[in-house]
């Protein structure tokens, strides 16, 4: 079928094939099917999620309400599209099985669950088939036109999934290469300062007898919090990553016993394990860092910043370790007002200095364990480690502040006023980050939307912007 519109290679032969299906399929059998879609989608969407949610790695795709109120109408209509399919729907069905893929892919839902999934979903049907049916010959017809039309449906969708889990693996490897460090002698100074930063703030708290409130335990320290969210995914999981975390583990049950104790002396005693267990961590951090070369692939040119290959690496992982450490992060999303202005009135040269000058402030206004990026012309995108909505709304207005009341300067030396919208969305527990970047993306336009110079808090009432964008495009 060469005429197969908006079809790749890969999909024209399951088009074929579907359409195949559905001519060899007699009438009486294509309308028992029909009648099907008329009464049991509702039925087969609950006994689809129950039957998932039996499994504990479900939990994590489908426990969030916004993913049970959006996927069972659209397992219904999925239902439906196939129970009714024509040989003229085929070509838009096979692009919506690649649509499917793709998603599943972006949030990493298991294979086997959707295989388990359209097992029991089938199994379902063929009973009702059999119930119904004028006779056998029919039953067996319209049994053999739903499975082939199921499988063929999920074999488009793991064509798309394999893709671009494909993808994903060879930009999460490019990740670990490029090591979000793009200065690695610099950036190894500067976390074994931080590290003995907080070796001499509690050597200063046990002198002084300081109130242990005062403490902050070195996994949520800017070293601890460094080596979470940047340190492992930039060195790659290794035996010296797990060494490095079970010792912060170790000195922070180790910070625990020592405050038990009331006497100052016996808390020194404690301390001697603690910093014992320091050096241990410098010397695996000194090999981890000895492992990374310095590569410029993954950074924006003109500002430094991460560009937006590496955003959906990191958010996956970010929403990873939120589901498995129950640890908030935010999303800001901040755009330049005005830019096209700007650009007309000073030239790109002006356009240029603007987003320089944005940048490092982000960088001074920003923690070492926070990303930033330049995600395209004048939008920039901070993702706030460890940072609830409310904290994360926050630094929003902080940023916001700075930008407009600090001018970038212009080449003959005169002032350039600039101003920013912000957009500010939480994750909340929703497994695919486009959904994150959507909230953000609505938050920030109705900043636009109400004036600019504003920062707005994602909400569920906001509507979304129109032509809403998200991480695929370029």
């Amino acid at each position: 079928m060469d005429n197969v519109p908006n079809l790749d290679e890969a999909s024209r032969p399951l088009a074929d094939a579907w359409q195949h299906t559905l001519q060899s399929t007699g009438a009486a059998a294509a309308s028992l099917l029909c009648a099907l879609a008329a009464d049991s989608p509702p039925e087969l969407a609950h006994h689809f999620y129950d039957v998932l949610l039996e499994d504990p790695r479900a939990s994590r795709f489908l426990s969030h309400d916004q993913v049970r109120l959006r996927l069972k109408p659209a397992m219904q209509r999925w239902l439906c599209q196939l129970l009714t399919a024509t040989p003229a729907s085929i070509p838009a069905l096979v692009a919506a099985q690649r649509v499917i893929g793709d998603v599943h892919a972006r949030v990493g839902i298991p294979v086997d669950l959707v295989t388990r999934g359209a097992r029991v979903l089938k199994q379902r049907l063929f009973e009702r088939i059999v119930a119904q049916a004028p006779s056998s010959a029919v039953a067996f017809e319209a049994i053999a036109c739903l499975s082939a039309s199921v499988d063929i449906a999920l074999e488009g969708m793991t064509l798309a999934y394999t893709h671009a889990r494909e993808r994903s693996s060879r930009t999460d490897a490019a990740y670990r290469l490029f090591s979000l460090v793009q200065n690695v002698s610099t950036e190894r100074e500067r976390q074994r300062a931080l590290l003995l930063d907080w070796e001499n703030a509690l050597l200063y708290a046990i002198a002084s007898q300081a109130s242990d409130a005062d403490t902050v335990d070195l996994a949520h320290s800017e070293f601890g919090l460094w080596f979470t969210h940047k340190g492992i995914p930039s060195f790659g999981e290794s035996s010296e990553t797990a060494q490095v975390g079970a010792l912060i583990a170790t000195v922070d049950a180790q910070l625990r016993a020592a405050q038990a104790h009331a006497d100052v002396g016996a808390r020194f005693a404690a301390l001697q394990g603690i910093r014992e267990q320091l050096a241990r961590i410098r010397t695996l951090m000194s090999m981890l860092f000895e492992r990374i070369g310095e590569l410029d692939a993954g950074s924006d040119a003109l500002t430094n910043l991460l560009n937006r290959r590496f955003l959906p690496t990191v958010l996956r992982r970010e929403i990873e370790l939120a589901n498995s450490t129950h640890t908030p992060f935010s999303l800001l999303l901040l755009d330049l007002d005005h830019f096209k202005a700007i650009n007309d009135a000073h030239g790109h040269d002006g356009g240029d200095r603007a987003l320089q000058h944005v940048a490092a402030l982000l960088g001074q206004l920003t923690r070492g364990s926070d990303y930033l990026f330049r995600y395209g012309g004048e939008e920039f995108v901070v993702v706030l480690v460890a940072a609830t909505a409310a904290q994360a709304e926050v630094i929003a207005e902080n940023l916001r502040k700075h930008i407009a009341q600090t001018p970038a300067q212009l080449a003959n030396g005169q002032p350039l006023a600039l101003t920013a919208s912000i957009g500010v969305a939480a994750h909340e527990g929703h497994p695919d980050y486009e959904r994150l970047m959507a909230r953000a993306d609505a938050a920030m336009y109705q900043a636009k939307k109400r004036g600019r110079n504003q920062v707005v808090l994602a909400s569920d009432d906001l509507p979304e912007p129109p032509g809403r964008r998200g991480l695929q495009r370029g």
